[in-house]
């Protein structure tokens, strides 16, 4: 936990607050300026008077999010204010940015008059794509939004209530699953019939819970009808007829408790008196109604969920608002409606079945989350959240007719992810690629948790045929423990196999006058790297991948021997891709070829150039030294300046020139300034390294102090596709690789 002094220090250090306006179009020049005001703003007013619809073509309207509050319901901290309440809206903006790429103005409005709130707001659509409306107390919060939604025609989304109601609903959803019971059976207790109470009782009902189970509970007991004190509109909807009066009460035989109130106000005994396997959702903060820890000593068949992030099962309304807001801004949407909502949060329940990646269980220090009672919703730093949630609510705004345009919801998913980050968008096109030919793919760790992980999503994206070797029962016991479904993927125990014998054979002929006889064949055989390889050899399998558990040797080693290298090569090399912002270099070699002589570096540029195509990209090679065109005078220089020979020799249509220093190669106004004699016409993008130890220096450090992203190692110059994973490699990196040994043969298929 941070301590006060911390916090002051980060909001008032450097630049005051959390948000600055950037902006988007370069201002630098006096044309600049001309086009950014007058007189060239003048153009785009003149069209968007003619339709108005223009503003989301011609200005930010679009990706402009109003955060609307007057403090009077901030959270943990009442009613401060609106000037008090302004770093909570700040941050508000900070996390739609963050999330959803989505940009905030907040708006602090200073009146607790309703109707002057809504007057305001109103008086601001011109300027925002949506509102969402903050840390407004109760009843007032419920009249504002109505009427607000009423008279706008954008979205107008109050996330105290709802955010918590989409969140806890989709968490309800899978609780209850997990529980064995069904929605239209459970009894629900609320505890808090504020703005989030009243929310989430409303949606629960459209989830599918009878309202006639529900029993809503505030501070004055249980809202039963004919009471009088502490009543409003809003909880006589939720009266019941009942002699129950006090939350003790109502908690016995409950299958789910709702907390939305204060902290420490349920007891151990009263959740011991819950039905069997009993969901709570003590949501409370900072304390919840009753502590996890007290809740699982009392129960240890409980499904429970709170607000904090130190406890499993986090409700956190930054699993909604951006994402929703997302997918209501791209289609353009009038409003965030009831079907969206839903949509959001089936979404999201659904995301928390998936396979979770390794980055988001590192995030939070544990091996791996995994669907159950104590992973009943996505995490916050899960970047699928926005590929799940944000389609989710675009299909259903234009499905119920509230979005203003169509979009093709697969191309929709492509472009947000593509804005995750240039690596997603990169190993996007490759997946696609593979999808249009799914190839097999061998993976001798086939009872390792990260390649059976894998091996679904493979089969769940299109991109190929997953071959696990090893015995069927160990393998099935390994992917059951991590529900993992190998319906659709081959297990193969190579001792076992019907084609043992004649692999056994063969690899007795390759190898037999290199010294192996054929019972250290048949030995050989029985390892899974060696008969993995003889799969790809045989043309049982199109690609192999393997090494998340072994060291580089104990695959290339026998994968060189086996199936060997293509013509005309003379070593196979590797390569990494590094994305650094939204610039992509191709480093070779930086795993496999310690001193390269002038003839393999040209081998090494000419492969890495089609590796560049393989990805969309058209190659520009840069030979790379300590000397510039022949400024320094050295044998290593030398060796560098006859490679670029040789590669412009046996591959004349290729942009390559060399000897250059690296900086002077990524750098164009620094290259044909002073060297305008080069031939790159821009900035390189391959980068051939003159031995193994600059070129694994340079990415391991820009990968390390950097921030670049590193896809691979890819190796190259194999007859067939095989690929060597790093130690330790994620379940995303053998996705990544699968896809690019599947592209590798569809085009080896072609040649």
């Amino acid at each position: 936990m941070s301590s006060k002094k911390e916090a002051l220090e980060y909001h008032s250090q450097g630049r005051r607050g959390k948000i600055e306006v950037v902006p988007t179009k370069p201002c630098s020049t006096q044309r600049d300026l001309s086009l950014a005001y007058t007189p060239g703003v003048a153009e785009p007013c003149r069209e968007i008077h003619k339709n108005p619809d223009d503003a989301f073509t011609y200005t930010a309207r679009g990706n402009l999010v109003a955060v609307v509050s007057n403090g009077t319901a901030v959270l943990g901290l009442g009613n401060i204010g609106a000037l008090a309440g302004k770093p909570v809206m700040e941050g508000k903006g900070v996390l739609f940015k963050r999330f959803a790429d989505i940009d905030v103005f907040d708006i602090e409005i200073d009146t607790e008059d309703k109707d002057e709130i809504v007057k305001t707001v109103k008086l601001l659509e011109p300027t925002f794509g949506g509102i969402n409306l903050e840390d407004i107390k109760a009843p007032e919060c419920f009249y504002i939004e109505e009427k607000l939604k009423e008279m706008m025609d954008i979205p107008v989304f109050h996330d105290d209530q709802h955010g918590t109601a989409i969140i806890s609903g989709a968490a309800l959803l899978n609780a209850v699953e997990l529980a064995g019971k069904k929605l239209k059976d459970v009894k629900v207790v609320f505890n808090g019939a504020g703005a989030s109470g009243i929310a989430c009782a409303k949606f629960y009902v459209s989830l599918g819970v009878n309202q006639k189970n529900i029993i809503l509970c505030d501070s004055k007991g249980v809202v039963y009808k004919g009471r009088k004190e502490g009543m409003n509109p809003y909880k006589e909807e939720f009266a019941v007829d009942t002699k129950l009066r006090t939350l003790e009460e109502a908690m016995k035989g409950a299958d789910v408790f709702v907390g939305l109130s204060q902290g420490n106000v349920v007891s151990q005994e009263m959740v011991k008196s819950m039905a069997d396997r009993p969901i709570v959702f003590a949501m409370a903060n900072p304390d919840p109604e009753i502590t996890y820890d007290d809740a699982i000593a009392a129960r240890p068949d409980i499904i429970m969920a709170t607000g904090r992030s130190d406890f499993p099962n986090q409700v956190n309304n930054v699993l909604g608002f951006p994402f929703i807001f997302r997918g209501a801004l791209d289609v353009r949407a009038r409003a965030i409606n009831e079907e969206m909502k839903l949509a959001a949060a089936y979404a999201l329940a659904d995301l928390a079945k998936q396979d979770v990646p390794d980055t988001v269980s590192k995030a939070y220090g544990v091996e791996h989350f995994r669907f159950g009672p104590e992973y009943i919703i996505p995490k916050p730093v899960d970047y699928r959240v926005l590929l799940y949630v944000a389609p989710a609510v675009a299909k259903a705004a234009i499905d119920t007719g509230v979005a203003r345009v169509q979009v093709d919801m697969e191309r929709y998913r492509d472009k947000l992810e593509q804005s995750l980050g240039k690596s997603r968008q990169v190993m996007r096109m490759m997946i696609n690629k593979a999808g249009l030919n799914p190839k097999r793919i061998v993976f001798p760790e086939g009872i390792n948790g990260k390649i059976l992980r894998a091996s679904h999503i493979i089969r769940e994206e299109n991109i190929g045929y997953p071959i696990l070797l090893g015995k069927e029962e160990n393998v099935r016991e390994a992917a059951a423990e991590l529900d993992v479904d190998l319906e659709q993927s081959e297990i193969v125990h190579p001792t076992t196999s019907p084609k043992f014998e004649e692999y056994v054979e063969e690899l007795y002929k390759l190898r037999q006058r290199k010294g192996i006889t054929r019972e250290e064949a048949r030995q050989l055989m029985r390892t899974p790297t060696v008969y993995g390889a003889m799969m790809v050899r045989m043309g049982d399998a199109d690609a192999l991948v393997s090494g998340v558990t072994m060291h580089y040797p104990e695959t290339i080693r026998p994968a060189l021997q086996i199936v060997g290298i293509r013509e005309n090569v003379s070593k196979v090399s590797g390569l990494y891709i590094m994305v650094i912002k939204n610039d992509i270099y191709f480093f070779a070699d930086a795993t496999v070829n310690i001193e390269p002589t002038d003839e393999e570096l040209a081998e090494i540029a000419i492969m890495s150039a089609a590796m560049a195509r393989r990805f969309d990209i058209e190659p520009r090679v840069a030979m790379l030294s300590f000397s510039n065109f022949g400024s320094a005078r050295h044998h290593l220089v030398d060796k560098v300046q006859r490679a670029t020979k040789i590669v412009k020799q046996r591959a004349p249509e290729l942009i390559v020139d060399g000897e250059m220093q690296a900086d002077t190669a990524i750098v164009p106004e620094l290259l044909n300034e002073i060297y305008p004699f080069n031939t790159l016409n821009g900035s390189a993008n391959v980068l051939v390294f003159p031995d193994l130890e600059a070129g694994n220096v340079a990415y391991k450090l820009l990968q390390r102090l950097g921030g670049a992203e590193a896809i691979g190692p890819i190796l190259m110059g194999m007859k067939k596709p095989v690929h060597v994973l790093q130690h330790g490699s994620e379940v995303t990196d053998v996705v990544n690789m699968a896809a690019i040994a599947v592209v590798e043969a569809q085009e080896l298929a072609n040649e």
